[in-house]
């Protein structure tokens, strides 16, 4: 059963900050961390800012498709920047100090950019379906209206459920240590903190992954088995092999994203481990936004023609 022990009243306390340990457990990488993760950090901002800015000002690019890859690259900016600055921070200054409201926050904007991220992967995979599937009927199913109200859907969806997640999280009492052993205020590690039952708020946690996680995914598995069922039946192999490089980019992003976060969240919590969660996280909150852009560009001429024309001007 998922609880702690609950320790005596006395020893209950409320408290008012917690301590985030980050990397703290190698600290003659203190420098290279701070470092690396900076570069990272530069990478992210400068690779989906430059595809953001290319899906807007190229006319080329006015499209479904880079419609909401240029979403994408604006949430993915978002979604390191409620993690990465403070993680800079703590290795720069080394005040690990996070007040309680503040981790509340950062927890609540990570899982609601989460959620976004998740839908908006599944909207990305139905969009290339109705290309790949219904070519005819693309420009008719794919309207500008639909093709914002879609984008809208995935970003508000997650936000009345995910503030819920976190004040519930948030409402359980603490006790004894007030060190997370992570590099930011994610869930796992704050109820490895909570005193008395928890069971509630595990279940809440396994029924947001099937909520947020799941049926993203299941929807993006059945838009790609329509999708390789019909790219099949092409009589060419050259059409066959142009309709694949432009699904083999997004599943490649729906992989990186959807392993790591399922894995974080729904192993057994005897499989567990401060470490594991540190480098699980890495991938979808880190890795997953720096390999977008080159994911989304190596092979994809559009894109690469847009670049040449942004530079050569």
């Amino acid at each position: 059963m998922m609880h702690h022990s609950k320790p005596p009243e006395e020893n209950l306390t409320t408290l008012a900050e917690f301590v985030l340990v980050g990397f703290a457990n190698v600290p003659h990488l203190r420098w290279f961390l701070f470092g690396l993760f900076f570069a990272i950090y530069m990478v992210i901002l400068l690779g989906n800012g430059t595809i953001l800015i290319i899906t807007k000002v190229d006319p080329a690019l006015h499209t479904p498709m880079y419609y909401f890859l240029g979403n994408f690259s604006f949430l993915e900016i978002c979604y390191v920047s409620t993690t990465l600055p403070r993680m800079l921070l703590n290795l720069a200054i080394q005040r690990r100090n996070i007040s309680l409201v503040a981790c509340a926050t950062q927890m609540c904007f990570v899982l609601i950019l989460g959620a976004t991220e998740c839908f908006l992967l599944a909207v990305m995979a139905y969009d290339r379906h109705i290309a790949i599937c219904q070519p005819l009927h693309y420009p008719l199913l794919m309207n500008p209206k639909v093709c914002t109200q879609l984008v809208a859907v995935s970003w508000v969806s997650g936000i009345p459920v995910q503030i819920g997640q976190t004040v519930q999280i948030f409402s359980v009492s603490f006790c004894g240590s007030k060190q997370i052993n992570h590099f930011f205020c994610d869930i796992p590690p704050i109820l490895s903190l909570a005193c008395g039952e928890i069971l509630v708020n595990t279940m809440m946690v396994y029924l947001g992954a099937v909520l947020f996680l799941f049926i993203p995914l299941l929807l993006i598995l059945i838009s790609y088995s329509k999708i390789i069922s019909t790219i099949l039946k092409l009589p060419s192999a050259t059409g066959r092999s142009k309709a694949f490089s432009t699904c083999s980019s997004h599943l490649a992003v729906v992989g990186l994203f959807f392993g790591s976060s399922i894995i974080t969240y729904l192993r057994p919590k005897s499989d567990h481990s401060a470490e594991k969660d540190k480098v699980l996280s890495l991938f979808y909150t880190i890795v997953t936004p720096v390999f977008n852009p080159m994911i989304y560009t190596l092979r994809n001429k559009d894109v690469i023609m847009a670049l040449r024309k942004l530079f050569c001007k």
